[in-house]
């Protein structure tokens, strides 16, 4: 069980740095801030520049913790308000299998991987805080705190996304 949560906490964790500094610095072919700020204002989230940093630094800093199995609670609560904002401002309105089961899968596995505990190849048995830090209490700690963040941020950053372009020919 310790090999597969590593594998698990290590995969996941590098994939959300690798998201995250797509939109911080623009690596592994990321628009970085402007570009992915411009897409978030196309889907109705303001100031969008300012709030794709916001996103970069939860996914890059909640991959980097998660990978190293460091404060988990944390780490996957910050993973999992950027998945609940991509699925409730993006994916959801087209449907499961068409473009929300990737942001929902990223959010059982960060919640149950808090509920769960980082395993024992974690920073967080070295010091000594992974039966601190892990539980069912932990899981749903880190969904509500993460739904308050993400309710927060679709209510107050967000206005109606600009209506879809005419289809040309018609």
């Amino acid at each position: 069980m310790s090999y597969g949560l590593l594998l698990l906490r290590v995969f996941v964790g590098a994939s959300f740095f690798g998201h995250g500094t797509q939109k911080l610095f623009g690596w592994f072919g990321g628009y970085g801030p402007q570009g992915t700020g411009g897409f978030f204002a196309s889907q109705g989230v303001r100031p969008g520049g300012q709030l794709a940093v916001f996103a970069g630094i939860a996914e890059a800093g909640g991959g980097t913790l998660l990978a190293l199995g460091l404060l988990m609670p944390l780490a996957c609560a910050a993973i999992a308000v950027v998945m609940l904002n991509a699925i409730f401002a993006v994916t959801l309105k087209r449907g499961f299998m068409l473009g929300s089961e990737i942001e929902l899968t990223y959010l059982v596995t960060v919640i149950s991987l808090a509920a769960i505990g980082p395993g024992r190849f974690s920073l967080d048995r070295a010091i000594g805080w992974d039966d601190d830090l892990s539980g069912a209490w932990w899981g749903v700690g880190a969904f509500v705190v993460a739904a308050a963040v993400s309710f927060v941020t679709l209510t107050f950053f967000r206005t109606k996304p600009p209506p879809e372009p005419a289809a040309q020919g018609k």
